[in-house]
């Protein structure tokens, strides 16, 4: 299997304006508006997760929308890793960088 030893970082999961009940994972206070995969793979490649882009992917729950997907090394639990995503997404938004 390709994605052994990884996690998927959908956009639903760190997105502001969903819901949880449609798809995010993380609080709203900790998530960004409508994070893009170019961001959330900058963020990734920025703390040393090795991602990889899948662009053509849609999300099961929204299966109409192909936004993509992100691969990322697993190293932690899927919230943490995601927090750690919208945190820095939110500094290079911002213009400051770590």
């Amino acid at each position: 299997m390709k994605d052994k030893g990884k996690l998927v970082i959908w956009p639903v999961y760190i997105d502001k304006t969903r819901s949880r009940s449609n798809g995010r994972i993380i609080s709203r206070k900790s998530s960004v508006s409508e994070p893009t995969l170019q961001e959330i793979g900058l963020a990734a490649q920025k703390l040393g997760m090795a991602p990889e882009i899948e662009a053509d992917k849609a999300y099961p729950k929204s299966w109409w929308e192909s936004k993509g997907r992100v691969l990322i090394d697993n190293t932690a639990p899927k919230t943490a890793l995601a927090r750690k995503i919208a945190s820095t997404i939110k500094d290079m938004r911002s213009g400051q960088t770590k």
